[in-house]
């Protein structure tokens, strides 16, 4: 009989109650995205200091480290531990898969530098261009220019050493990138609904964490690009799964 493949995903935020109500959750949103019939989905709220250990670690081919409300350069405790992590991971040669704020921690981990964007934040569908010379990307005919929702205010500033930069976009430099054949950060949300970004852009708003223009201008470019979310689902797959 066929072992089954074990997955984690590493939760870096409390969830939402709307994605809560409608999705039952970001781990399931995630799971929705990549989860296939056969496999272990497990989920660790790193957040509130859950963590696997070395050895239950060892046992997982592949993890996706979640976006967060907290910044990749920040010194929670948990946050250090993540990073020690992710370095473990690497050492191990795990597939890791990192998302926004997993993209950040990952490059943090590695040796690569992040900060807040120098052009602030970007929100809403961007286009970015992936690399039509990584072997990942070009098996899979990804197209040059990919739409994929975004909502970031932090950015990548120097990728890890020996790390190659995938993607990038016109705001931001560091859109994907690929460390060895067993990492890998995306900056934007594959896993997002265009629903779920409306929901959050409405949240910052309330908390005064953007302006009444960005959130206009963020809603608007989601009626004019449409994320290609099979692409993203078929990219995301192939690379935590070897497919």
């Amino acid at each position: 009989m066929e072992k089954k493949k074990r997955f984690a995903v590493l939760l870096c935020a409390e969830d939402s109650e709307y994605v809560k109500n409608k999705y039952g959750g970001y781990f399931e949103v995630f799971v929705g995205l990549l989860g296939e019939e056969g496999e272990v989905w497990d989920m660790y709220r790193v957040a509130r200091g859950e963590f696997p250990s070395e050895e239950d670690a060892a046992s997982y081919d592949g993890f996706v480290v979640t976006g967060s409300c907290n910044d990749a350069h920040g010194d929670d405790l948990w946050i250090r531990d993540l990073v020690g992590l992710l370095r473990s991971l690497d050492s191990m040669k795990k597939k890791v898969l990192g998302v926004c704020f997993g993209h950040q921690i990952l490059c943090r981990a590695l040796g690569g530098k992040t900060g807040r964007a120098s052009k602030g934040w970007d929100i809403g569908v961007t286009c970015i261009h992936p690399s039509d010379s990584n072997n990942l990307l070009s098996s899979l005919c990804v197209p040059s220019h990919l739409p994929i929702i975004e909502c970031h205010r932090d950015e990548v500033y120097e990728p890890p050493p020996h790390a190659e930069v995938i993607a990038r976009s016109d705001k931001t430099g560091v859109e994907m990138f690929r460390h060895g054949e067993h990492i890998m950060g995306i900056q934007g949300h594959p896993e997002y609904t265009k629903d779920i970004l409306v929901h959050l852009i409405d949240r910052l708003l309330q908390r005064k964490l953007i302006q009444s223009c960005h959130a206009e201008a963020a809603k608007a470019s989601l009626n004019g690009r449409e994320p290609d979310r099979e692409v993203w689902k078929r990219l995301c797959r192939s690379f935590l799964k070897g497919k």
